[in-house]
Formats: structure tokens, sequence, C-alpha cells
């Protein structure tokens, strides 16, 4: 399969890059045609100040420095190494490099970390053979001493034209072949590898991305990013000149300290296309979500934002359309794109966002420009793969580079034998478009299985008091350890000295991995933004975090963080008699603790437990304590070592306890508690993972229906439900305000319970209702006992989706026995024994969920309560929008003040699911935050 996608070309007024001869010939051409365009330099905090250097200004500048450096003994071939980090100081040094026939290779300060750039310099010495480093004074005095490096400063360069005619200064013929650039790759300052771009490279790549990007000599380009990163300097650089183009040039420091001023240039410049990676979208819809009204933008003359770097998020992008679609952005205008040093930066562009992307979670990056193709491979064998295989991404064309310099093994890994370069990712084609699965070198290989950090840094930044853009994912292996696991360094926005809110954070962090993944971090790092090692581009530099872990350099932080955790635990207690010392064992087993670390008066729940550890456990104490049975709500009711073992070896004497439909999923905080009622299933599991989110903050209390336990009899009515647990809250918290929840079927449940709390004089705050309608009866008619089980066997994960849809029709014509026997038949072995579930089991199970669907068929709404918050998911048919405004706006009729409507992702049955539930509980939070005012 290979793949190579062509766009028509776009006329032009000035000639096109492809017919210079060399780099140099394309700032001639600028400064000729459009003598009155240019560089534009915004660099104070003043969007609308700034000056500008016209083309022919910048080439005389720039011959004016070739001339210092021919002063100084530098010939064509000469590599110069650039420490510069003012636009304006660099890219006319840039230029007098191309235009001598000079090779450039941009450098960065590494300020406070004098061993580091010591390192970087002695191998920049020594790879690019004794180059002359460029910088200003102010950076010379600066500079560690390494030995041997000819250093000279900028000021000195200019102080040697003197009253020179620049037209006088002699250019430089490079040939198509010889190397204009030098960029050095993102690795360790002892072992980066210079990237070698041609004339030939660079104007094959201008052509073709200004065929694709449409881009002319009335536009107004912006670039904030520095110069040592390919795409600024590429992408936002050579690309506008290489078409007479006028470009806004500002600097990081000026962006990344107010996301918004990237607005307020382009409404203020009237700029046309950009450049920025995913992680500046999140920071600006976040800058957005904190204003208290909207800005006097105008972002319509924006055509495209080139996005790439990294991975863009489509919910990210997304957000970031709909919320500047006020100040009239085009939905069109985000172009994820991926290029590479080696492939001239942008080289595939997607430019069928948002529409394209909407059920992915990271966007594809498209096609490639005319010129480059692409191919798919297996791993290993070579085998070009066809569409839809997952393979490493493989590159062939002109503006791909040679290979890197002095480096003839790098070189020769980095291609196959027959030509094509590996771009050390992997990816899929289909339908023509390229979509990255993840960077090998940017995975963590836990028991043989890939992970990808950005897959998880993306989910992990959706959590509160997780500072966007400063978290990173990076493995270790711990000597002596058959696999590597898992560390997640992270920045809050908790105020200093919070530590309640820290070991919330810890534990949302946790099991948000546990959830994606499906194991824990063996490390959560908190740690302030100025410990995180970034690029240019903002990347973080994931492999020198592993080497400072591995080098001890974060023990003390790692200390704190078990102190902290152990504090918030209560403390060590060591457990007692032989039941205890089984239990702290399991539990010291599921959450990979030493023996020695569990305390018996810690939760299961705070040590990390998730609902499928619920089910492990059960299986485990079954193993362990022989003859002992452990009822989920066991674990629920007595989540510690110490309750756990109390209820073991006296509950079993006791007999059956009396049923309490309140099940405490989480109990600190001192905020008002929430009550949440189960589905039409009865169970509770599906709170489970929702609830680790409010430690520390309120209780969370779950609502089980009465039958799971031996004698207890099944509520007879709709209203014995609700008076039952309205009861049971009452002697919870025996008054308001209250906070109370539905999810599905528990919806009109929760209705029902705070028309009686408010009857009975009692205040109630909130009322949710998790993605159903108030009226439920003809849902409940559709579901004779056949649909019930089946819905229960997909809310278990026994079936599929589409099996759900088909089964119900093939089994009706069967018998009760048969229909159950069929569905615990064709359930994956395994998810029964997560389950501990067999027939008998689920037989009274969907008895039990039966006879509440009977309930909700007698059920009509009415009376009022005081006003509903409604979380609406994709439905289980319709479209959402439908959903929204046929059935659940019907909630105005029984609420006496306006309603709120929460837009929540996912689909009803996965809503609270390991996907969604970090965004879910995330929206709960603020809503409860703001209906109960802190309360």
């Amino acid at each position: 399969m290979t793949i190579q996608e062509s766009v028509p070309a776009t006329p032009h007024t000035t000639p096109r890059p492809q017919s210079a001869a060399h780099l140099g010939d394309l700032l001639t051409t600028a400064a000729a045609h459009h003598p009155t365009h240019g560089l534009r330099y915004c660099l104070t905090d003043d969007v609308t100040d700034s000056r500008l250097q016209s083309y022919p200004e910048l080439l005389d500048e720039a011959r004016r420095i070739l001339a210092g450096l021919r002063a100084g003994g530098a010939e064509p071939g000469r590599k110069i190494a650039l420490l510069l980090e003012r636009p304006d100081e660099f890219l006319p040094v840039f230029w007098a490099c191309l235009l001598g026939g000079m090779t450039a290779c941009p450098l960065v300060p590494i300020r406070g970390d004098q061993e580091r750039w010591t390192a970087q310099l002695l191998h920049v010495k020594t790879l690019l053979d004794d180059p002359l480093l460029v910088t200003t004074e102010r950076l010379r005095d600066e500079l560690p001493e390494v030995a041997g490096l000819e250093v000279t400063g900028l000021k000195d360069l200019r102080a040697h034209a003197g009253d020179l005619d620049p037209g006088q200064v002699p250019l430089g013929e490079p040939g198509p072949e010889d190397v204009a650039l030098l960029v050095l790759t993102s690795g360790s300052t002892g072992n980066s590898k210079a990237v070698m771009l041609t004339h030939a490279n660079l104007l094959a790549s201008m052509a073709a991305k200004a065929e694709v990007q449409q881009l002319g000599p009335t536009d107004i380009t912006l670039n904030w990013i520095s110069y040592d990163h390919v795409a600024a300097l590429l992408e936002a650089h050579l690309l506008p000149l290489s078409v007479g183009a006028t470009q806004l040039q500002t600097s990081p420091d000026l962006i990344l300290g107010d996301p918004v001023r990237f607005l307020q240039l382009i409404d203020a410049h009237r700029v046309t296309m950009t450049f920025t990676p995913n992680f500046l979208l999140g920071l600006i819809n976040q800058a957005l979500a904190q204003l208290p009204g909207n800005l006097p933008l105008d972002l319509s003359s924006l055509r495209h934002i080139i996005s790439g770097g990294e991975a863009n998020v489509v919910g990210t992008g997304v957000a970031f359309l709909d919320k500047l679609a006020v100040y009239g952005l085009d939905r069109r205008v985000l172009w994820p794109a991926f290029g590479m040093t080696e492939t001239c930066a942008g080289s595939i562009y997607n430019r069928e966002f948002p529409e394209r992307d909407l059920t992915a979670e990271f966007a594809a990056v498209g096609r490639p420009v005319t010129g480059l193709a692409l191919r798919v491979t297996e791993s290993g064998s070579g085998r070009v793969l066809a569409d839809g295989e997952v393979g490493e991404v493989e590159l062939r064309g002109p503006m791909v580079t040679g290979g890197y310099f002095n480096n003839a093994q790098a070189t020769a890994e980095a291609f196959t034998a027959d030509g094509w370069f590996r771009t050390g990712d992997l990816g899929r084609v289909v339908d023509g478009r390229l979509t990255l699965v993840g960077r090998s070198k940017d995975s963590i290989i836990v028991n043989g299985v890939n992970y990808f950090s950005h897959e998880l840094e993306a989910l992990l930044e959706e959590l509160d008091g997780v500072r966007t853009s400063y978290v990173a994912a990076f493995p270790t292996r711990p000597q002596g350890s058959d696999t590597e696991q898992l560390v997640v360094a992270f920045a809050s926005t908790l105020d200093e000295g919070d530590e309640a809110g820290l070991h919330r954070l810890l534990i949302a962090l946790r099991n948000s991995v546990v959830m994606a993944w499906g194991f824990r971090p063996t490390v959560l790092l908190p740690l302030p933004v100025e410990a995180f090692p970034k690029t240019s581009l903002g990347k973080i530099q994931r492999s020198l975090m592993r080497r400072r872990l591995e080098a001890g350099e974060y023990a003390d932080r790692q200390s704190a963080v078990d102190d902290l955790v152990t504090r918030h635990l209560g403390g060590y207690v060591a457990p007692e008699g032989e039941v205890e010392e089984a239990l702290a064992g399991i539990y010291a087993e599921l959450f990979d603790l030493p023996a020695d670390a569990v305390s018996v008066t810690a939760s299961f729940f705070d040590l990390g437990g998730t609902s499928l550890d619920i089910l492990r456990m059960k299986r485990l104490v079954g193993l362990r304590l022989a003859g002992v049975e452990l009822p989920v709500l066991a674990l629920l009711m007595a989540p510690s070592v110490r309750e756990l073992a109390r209820r073991i070896t006296v509950g079993a004497a006791a007999g059956p306890s009396e049923y309490d439909p309140i099940v405490p999923l989480q109990t600190s905080g001192d905020k008002t508690p929430l009550f949440c009622v189960h589905p039409g299933v009865g169970e509770v599991l599906v709170f489970v993972n929702l609830a680790k989110y409010f430690v520390h903050e309120r209780p969370f209390y779950a609502l089980r229906a009465r039958g799971f336990n031996e004698g207890e009899k099944p509520f007879a009515s709709f209203d014995e439900m609700a008076r039952t647990y309205a009861a049971a809250i009452r002697a919870k918290q025996p008054h308001g305000p209250y906070a109370l929840a539905g999810y599905s079927f528990g919806s009109a449940v929760a209705f029902e319970i705070a028309k009686i709390l408010e009857a009975e004089g009692e205040q109630v705050d909130f009322v949710g209702s998790f993605n159903l309608p108030p009226h439920i009866k003809y849902r409940m008619d559709e579901l004779d006992y056949i649909e019930t089980a089946v819905n229960l066997a997909m809310f278990l994960e026994l079936v599929s989706k589409q099996q759900a849809a088909e089964l119900p029709a093939q089994l009706r014509p069967l018998s009760k026995a048969e229909q159950l026997e069929h569905l615990i038949r064709i359930a994956p072995p395994e998810r029964l024994a997560e389950l501990d579930l067999d027939l008998p089991r689920f037989t009274a199970w969907a008895d039990l969920a039966d006879g509440l669907t009977g309930l909700g068929r007698t059920y009509q709404p009415g009376g009022d309560v005081r006003s509903m918050s409604v979380f609406y998911a994709i439905p289980l048919r319709g479209t959402k929008e439908d959903w929204l405004d046929k059935e659940l706006r019907r909630w105005d009729d029984f609420t006496r003040e306006e309603n709120r409507y929460l837009d929540v992702p996912g689909e009803h049955y996965t809503l609270m699911g390991p996907k969604h539930v970090a965004a879910f509980q995330a929206i709960l939070r603020a809503e409860l935050d703001r209906a109960l005012n802190g309360k």
C-alpha cells in the first residue's frame, strides 16, 4: 500500500519556490517582488505594537552579518551554531548563513543546569566538527566554559561590516545537495543526532506546503515558537517567506504567559495562517472558561491553524472551535498535521477535521503533500500492510532527509533496504488518511503490552487539579523487575499546603490510570512546573525525567507523597489474627504493596480499589479463606481489613444482616453528602469508580435495591421503594439540604424521594437525572423479561451492544430457563469468572431486575420539585438532540424553577464507564458545587 496525495496548485503572483536554485534565492526574490512585505516583530505586551522589517531590510542586514562572518574566516560549508533567543536576532544570522553557503544549526540555552549545558556544547562541538557559535553578548556571559569552542557575538559581527554596502558582499552558490540546516533531535544532551536538511529538501518542502496550504503574498502568518524547533523555522518562517507573505513574529513567553494573547494577535493583525501544538489550544480553552464574558475579537480572517508536534486530542480541538465560533472562527480552520525534522516539518495535513474525526479520541494527521509517498509496514518483516492495519509508518520523497550528520549508524538504521525512511511512529491508513496510534519511544511496555504515553496524559489532563500540559507518563524498571512500571508526574493547580486536595487528586489520578489501562501507576509524582524539562515546542522530555527518577533526584518528593498517603489513611496498624493476616495479604497482592505496608484500618477504596478489584477480591477470599463466601455488599459495607475480618468472623454466625439500602462508597469530606439511586438492574457497582473522585470533599452514598441477599423480599411498589429510600436517607442525614441523583431508572426514584423530603419540610438543593426523562413507563413497557435479561447482560459486559440488539428476538421463542442458559453460555468465561457469576446467580439477578422493570411500568410522574440538573448522553436510540428536546426537557413540567441540562460524553451505558468517568465526574462535581453553594 503506497499513498500519495496531490492537491491542485493555486495561482501565485510570486515565482514558485521550486524555481529557486538554493534557499538564498527565496529571500532575494521576496525582497525584489514584495518590497513592502516582511517580518513584523511583536515583542511587547501590547498586541498592536510591532516593528516591520521588510524583506529588503532583512536581506541587507543578513548581508552585513555575512560580511562579519567572512571577516572572521567563515567560508561556505562552515557549520554555524546559532544560540539566539529573539526572532529579530536569530533570523538575520540564519539568512546570513544561507546566503553565504554555510550550514546553520539552531541551539537553545540550558539555564539552571550548567552540567547539562556543558554536555550539550561539548557534544555539539564534537558532532559538528568544531562549529562557530554565534550568540549575544548577554548569553556569551552565561555560557559555561568549553575548551576549544569558538564563540563570537552578534554585536561583533555587525561591527565588522561597518559602512560596507550590503550589495557588495559576495554570496555563496551552494548546490542542491549541500546541507543548509542541521537540526538537533530531542535526545539527551550527549546523544542527540543532527538531521541534515539540504537546499533541495527544503525547496521541495516549501513548494509542497505552499501548494497544500494555498499560501500567497497576501497572507499574514503568525509564529510564537522559538527557532530551535523545526516547525517554527520552516512552517512559520521559511514557508511564508517563500511566497512573499508577511509574517508576524512574537516570543513563547508572551503567548504562554497569556494564551489569549494568541487570539488577540490574530485579531489585531488579521492573521490568515498560524501554527501551534495542541497543548496551546487546551490552555486557550482553559483561559476562556475563566473569563466572565466575551472578548472583543474578530477571528474571521484566520484561514487555517496547522497543529502538530504532538497528538491532537479531538475533544480539545472541537472545544476550541466551539468556544471561538462566536468570534467568527470558521469550523474548518484547524488542520491537525504530522511532520518531523527529518521531513522538513509538516508534510501530512488533515484538512477534514473535525467532521471526519468526531468519533475518535485523537485526530488523524491526514494526507501527504505532493511528492511524499507513505506506506505502513509490519514490524520486523517489512511487509507492506493493507488499509486499516497498524504498523510502522515509512515515508519517501524529496523533502525527506538523507540522514544524520557524522552518524553513519543512525543513518543506516533510519532507512529500509529499499530506501524508505522509518519514522518510528505506529499508524494506520484508512481511506487515504493516516492516523498515528503511538510512537515506539514514547510507550510503556507492561507485561508485553504497549501503552502510549500521550493517550494517558490526555486523559489525566482532564482531571480537576491537574495543570494543563504538565503531565508526563513514562516507564521505569526497578532493579529485579521483569516488566516496566508506570510513573505519572504531574503539576497541580492546588494551593500549596492543600494536603486533602492533593490526596484526593492522587486517588483520582490512580483510579483513572487503572480504568484506562487496567494497572496502577507505581509512582505518582507531584512536581512544580519548573521541574518539567520541555522542548521549545512544549513537549515534555520524558526520557530525561526517567533518568532523573532512576538517579534518585525525585526521592524526597516520593517520600513526601508516601507520608501524605499514610497520614490520610490513618497511619499504620498491624493485622491481628489469621483472618486479618490473610486479608492484609490479599490487599497487598491486589495493590502491589509490601505485605507489611497494608494497615488494617485503611479503606479498600482509599488504597485504590475499583469495581474490578471488588470482583478479584471476592475470588481471592474464596481461595485463601476456605469456606468463606464474600458477598459484594460485604466489601462495600466493610471496606477495611479489620471491618471485613469482623464481618467474616462474626457476621456468619449472626446470620443475614438487616436490609439497609445505603451503601457508603465514600465517607470523607464535609460538604453535603450525595445519595445516588441504582439503575434498573438494582446494583450500585456502577457508582464505585465515580465515588472515588469525591474523597475528602463530600460523602457519596449509593442506594441498593432490596432482594439481593438471602431472605430479602423485593419491593412490592414504586412508592414503597421511594419511601424506604427516603427513610434510609433521613436516618443517615436527618436534615437537609439534600443532594440526590439517579442513574437511568434511578432518576425517577430520586425525583420521588425529593418530593417526599420536600413534603416533610426538608430542603432539597440538588436533584440529578443521569440520562433519563420523567416518563419511564413507555421504556419499561418495551422491556419484557428477555429484554431485561439481555440489558442486564450488556450492563455486565456479558454480551456486546450489537448482540443486545439482536438476541431478544432470537431468544423470545425459548423458555425462560433456556433464554438465561443461552446468555450464560455465550458470555466470555473470563468475565463470568471476574463477576463470580453462574446461572443461578444470574437468574436471581435477572428476576430482581425484571421486578424493578415491573414497578417502572406502573410509574406515572406527578407533582414537582424545585429544580433538576439533567445530565444527557447519547441515548439508546435516536439522536442526542431529539433525546434532549423531545424527552429530557419534559422534566420542565415537574419543576417550579428552571432546570439545567448538561451535556456529558459517552452513551447511556458508558457515561460512567472507564473511558468517560473522569470527564463525567468533573461536570457532576462542578454542578453540585453550584447547586449547593459549597455546602
